[in-house]
């Protein structure tokens, strides 16, 4: 009998991925229509505050008739109906921004404009937020954790030769991971902090981005008659390259940058498949002084960042000023 189950497996899954892509489709076009509603009642609400000076007390009465005259439909308390006002004025003289706000839910799209006040941090995360399918709470971690501003400081960070090797590198790496996740003690060794990674991956693969895949921890390579052990190791499917993570429970110090460098070489001529790209070096220190990194790098020829931890969630401000004075820099 198992045997002739089995051959119509098959079928049954090919019938089994209609019904779910259907149900995705469903739920697209249920959301789609929510977010227009709210989109059109915000619209509303927005002209009647401007043109007839509506005010709380009239959106409080519009709640309340809502809810008397149909108890079963919910969603529309007067806190939500200001919050639809606010979602419409946020997005209705961006072109770019209020197609793709109708892709995300409802939830998302109140944590994005509550949080973000520029139209670069909502165009981050909307878009992040579309392509990574984030769940509510990994929206709110990302926020909460300054993603945006790391990240345009690691774009920043990147090298000429990064950006030549690999085109699509913005937005991958970060200036400053945060891990706060892995509970770990005042003190701890490189050891400690490489194996409660591992024993988080779930949640470190969020803070890396979602085309990272995990490879390995103590990733051997052997040249010559010697066995070397890469930290971890990852795949990037986006930029097609393997990435070696090198973790330092200390400062940065410019003679880490040769053993990172001894790993990719290893890895490019024994470990790289011919149609993958070059291999890339991420130094995780528990500190860095950017002028040093700068000298470090001014003369290495190889894809390598510099990239500190902390088991913290940052300053949001610190960060902020920090992106401001570089970008201002640039500009001179």
């Amino acid at each position: 009998m198992t045997q002739i189950i089995n051959k119509y497996y098959a079928d049954f899954d090919q019938i089994f991925a209609t019904i779910t892509k259907a149900r995705q489709k469903t739920y697209k076009q249920i959301n789609y229509a929510l977010i227009q509603l709210y989109w059109d009642i915000g619209g509303f609400i927005s002209n009647k505050v401007v043109n007839e000076s509506w005010g709380k007390g009239i959106v409080s009465e519009l709640a309340n008739y809502i809810n008397q005259s149909d108890p079963t439909i919910k969603g529309f308390s007067d806190k939500n109906l200001w919050r639809m006002k606010q979602f419409y004025e946020t997005y209705k003289d961006n072109q770019k921004l209020s197609p793709l706000v109708r892709e995300l839910p409802w939830t998302h799209n109140t944590i994005i404009f509550s949080h973000c006040k520029s139209v670069e941090q909502q165009e981050f995360y909307i878009k992040l937020a579309i392509k990574e399918h984030y769940s509510k709470r990994e929206l709110e971690r990302q926020i909460n954790s300054s993603l945006y501003e790391r990240t345009m400081l690691g774009n920043l960070n990147l090298s000429s030769l990064l950006k030549e090797l690999h085109p699509k590198i913005n937005n991958t790496f970060k200036d400053n991971y945060v891990l706060e996740f892995l509970g770990l003690a005042d003190t701890y060794s490189e050891d400690n902090l490489q194996k409660a990674l591992v024993q988080n991956m779930k949640k470190f693969i969020l803070e890396l981005g979602k085309d990272f895949i995990f490879i390995g921890e103590e990733y051997r390579i052997q040249v010559g008659n010697s066995d070397f052990f890469i930290d971890l190791l990852f795949f990037n499917r986006q930029l097609s390259a393997l990435v070696a993570f090198e973790i330092k429970v200390e400062k940065f110090n410019p003679s880490h940058i040769g053993q990172l460098n001894f790993y990719l070489e290893a890895l490019d001529r024994d470990v790289k498949k011919t149609h993958e790209n070059p291999s890339i070096g991420v130094l995780l220190c528990s500190g860095k002084d950017d002028e040093v990194v700068e000298y470090a790098l001014s003369r290495n020829l190889s894809p390598t960042l510099i990239a500190q931890y902390t088991t913290m969630l940052p300053d949001k401000k610190i960060l902020q000023q920090k992106l401001h004075e570089i970008t201002e820099l640039l500009k001179t």
